[in-house]
């Protein structure tokens, strides 16, 4: 009996935390401006000056130990601050996988640039652009993608998962406007609601992936974007995010021996 009540909560929650998820995403794309520019820039990052110097130190430990309280640890003591410093963190390890998603979406603007210089020959159109671009960012995961699993049990948390989409729906705005995308008609949003989809499900596709430098995976995203020949309904679709990282934690949590 008590089983079945676990599986029931089980599922009660996750359906409530994609349900919470659509809301947040759907909510998040259209509160952002209609149009990208930097005449028009972001709000600052989300990291103190303090934090980021205790962050960018711990992720050098995040190979080893995963994005947990003992890298916050062993990187507070790396940057000369008290073993106590990562208290400052209120998110904890999430505040660890924020900065690396953060970080790695601000680095796309300098190897957009080194991909599609202006003085090139010739350019890939805006679809080719979006590809490129979608790739370098799940290349920047290859350093701890053995580790992301774990990442994504933390993101699958119900306190999480709004600051976990917003950060993919500001990931696929980037890529869209580095690759050219000037469209401000309805269409902004179903394509970045797509892509959003697309690199979600690759990103999971590729924790498993063993193939030599993740020729698999590229085949994956490449099989994905062709099969993209309409984009409607794609706004609902950013809600399947949370059941994709709510599965892949509950996978991870039983792993780790806890029964649910």
């Amino acid at each position: 009996m008590a089983s079945h009540s676990s599986a029931r909560f089980i599922c009660a929650t996750s359906t409530a935390t994609a349900a919470a998820a659509r809301r947040t995403a759907r909510q998040s794309l259209c509160n952002r401006r209609s149009f990208h520019s930097y005449d028009h820039p972001s709000p600052p990052g989300p990291f103190t000056p303090v934090e980021k110097t205790i962050l960018a130190a711990a992720y050098r430990h995040v190979p080893e130990h995963g994005f947990s309280q003992r890298a916050l640890g062993l990187g507070a003591r790396d940057a000369g601050f008290p073993d106590i410093s990562p208290s400052v963190l209120t998110d904890g390890p999430f505040s660890l996988i924020r900065y690396h998603l953060v970080t790695q979406r601000l680095s796309l603007a300098a190897r957009s640039r080194e991909l599609f210089p202006d003085d090139a020959a010739s350019q890939p159109g805006v679809g080719g652009r979006v590809e490129a671009l979608t790739w370098e960012r799940l290349m920047g995961n290859k350093d701890v993608i053995h580790r992301w699993q774990e990442a994504l049990a933390v993101m699958a948390q119900p306190s999480c998962v709004p600051a976990s989409l917003h950060e993919l729906a500001t990931l696929s705005d980037e890529i869209w406007f580095l690759a050219g995308d000037k469209a401000v008609d309805p269409s902004w949003y179903t394509k970045r609601a797509t892509l959003s989809m697309i690199y979600s499900s690759t990103e999971l596709f590729m924790t498993n992936d063993n193939s030599p430098d993740f020729i698999e995976t590229n085949k994956f995203l490449r099989r994905r974007l062709d099969e993209v020949k309409t984009v409607g309904g794609a706004l609902g679709s950013l809600g399947q995010w949370a059941g994709f990282t709510m599965s892949a934690g509950i996978n991870v949590l039983r792993s780790k021996g806890l029964r649910i």
